[in-house]
């Protein structure tokens, strides 16, 4: 999944974990302080809808050789956690980008895992990209990103020039990314595999729209309620 967010991300993904020696326990669990949204309740369609199906409350969404499939935020954010539970389809997938290709001039955060072929594991990948001025308004002092509860990046807000600084709409998509995606493009998308599927459950949406007042804040990160993480989970972070 790949979102387009605002300043303060909480941006967290549940992957079940094969490996049972997995990192410590960060201690808090935030995805659980966040309820579950139905996908029509804070998404829509955005494109190739014909491939994209909502069948209770899983979302599934699927490439194949004639288009891909991706969606959006009902509303556009200043800052939040956003988060959801993604499976993804094993064996062949190289060339593929679970994420939102969104070119031009604009303020862009996502994690995005790139397909890979059968003998590797899939790629997770964050990327924050400022390429506005925007108008310094934002709340946010730092981004967070998570898998199942585990704080993985944190992304510190040093400057307004290396800090998105506008409001920001929450995406996901599959797509052919074949020129650079697995290997830096050595592996391409095979058809002979389709349809090349991406399921996604237990949406979570909470934040302060670009429409809310000043006095808005997301939901915390850390036990404490601060915008810091604990001890704890910069622990876990650190694994």
């Amino acid at each position: 999944m790949a979102p387009i967010f605002s300043s303060f991300l909480a941006l967290t993904l549940i992957i079940p974990l094969s490996n049972a020696q997995g990192p410590p326990s960060p201690g808090f669990s935030l995805s659980s302080r966040v309820s579950t949204v139905a996908f029509n309740t804070g998404f829509r369609n955005l494109w190739g809808p014909q491939h994209q199906k909502l069948d209770q409350g899983s979302l599934t969404i699927w490439l194949d050789k004639s288009s891909g499939s991706g969606f959006k935020s009902l509303r556009p954010y200043q800052s939040g956690y956003f988060g959801a539970a993604m499976k993804l389809q094993p064996g062949y997938t190289a060339g593929l980008s679970n994420n939102e290709e969104h070119p031009g001039d604009h303020d862009e955060i996502d994690i995005e895992f790139l397909g890979t072929t059968p003998d590797k594991p899939y790629t997770l990948q964050t990327n924050v990209y400022i390429r506005g001025s925007g108008d310094r308004n934002m709340i946010g002092r730092e981004m967070k990103f998570f898998v199942d509860d585990v704080p993985i990046r944190r992304y510190p807000r040093k400057s307004d020039a290396t800090f998105p600084t506008r409001p920001m709409w929450v995406y996901g998509s599959i797509w052919d990314a074949s020129s650079w995606a697995t290997e830096n493009g050595r592996y391409k998308a095979d058809y002979n595999y389709q349809p090349f599927v991406g399921q996604y459950t237990n949406f979570k949406v909470s934040g302060c729209t670009a429409n809310s007042p000043a006095s808005c804040r997301p939901p915390s990160a850390s036990p404490s309620g601060s915008s810091s993480l604990s001890r704890q989970q910069a622990l876990a972070m650190n694994w």
